[in-house]
């Protein structure tokens, strides 16, 4: 097997353990054990835990900032494609495989003076924001950086909270309620 294909199974294989069952509660031999590989093969394409982690942080992220920019782009011009986020999280929520923002949980269970993994995360949101700030910027009527910055922030923490809210809840109203605040942030 290829070395690029080796590498992507057991970065798929750590992503499904790790966003399934948290990153402490995976253990390397767990996922040496479910990609069907030996130890050695998995210290010769990462060094560490710690650099799985970062290279499964870097895969959902890809993914999902794939998914979303196809999704809300497919949308109409206007307000439609701004609160087409919310339901590109509605349908992600629906998934059986949903279990909430994979950063999010990752960051919570780092040591704080993790900031290589921290930094990876923030770098995400990041450029999630930056997403949402195009979206803004092509569909709301303003040239204003400030204000365009300003509701692109409002929405950001909009669909941040309904991610963490309708994973708690186990429900999608959080989603339905934060599609509407958004919907009056950019009336």
């Amino acid at each position: 097997m290829k070395h690029s294909e080796v590498r992507n199974r057991i970065i798929s294989t750590a992503s499904s353990l790790f966003y399934k069952n948290g990153y402490n509660s995976t253990g390397i031999n767990e996922i040496i054990s479910e990609s069907g590989i030996a130890k050695a093969t998995l210290y010769n394409h990462f060094k560490s835990k710690e650099d799985i982690c970062i290279a499964f942080l870097d895969f959902k992220h890809a993914l999902f900032i794939n998914d979303i920019k196809e999704f809300t782009r497919e949308k109409e011009k206007g307000r439609t494609q701004i609160l087409a986020l919310f339901d590109y999280l509605r349908l992600f929520f629906q998934d059986k495989e949903f279990n909430g923002c994979w950063g999010i949980k990752t960051v919570a269970e780092i040591p704080q003076d993790n900031l290589k993994i921290r930094k990876v995360i923030q770098g995400q949101k990041v450029e999630f924001l930056e997403l949402i700030i195009v979206l803004v910027k092509t569909n709301l009527r303003t040239d204003n950086e400030e204000e365009i910055t300003t509701i692109a922030r409002r929405i950001y923490l909009m669909y941040e909270s309904a991610v963490v809210e309708s994973h708690l809840h186990q429900k999608d109203w959080p989603i339905k309620e934060a599609k509407e605040i958004c919907s009056q942030i950019i009336s």
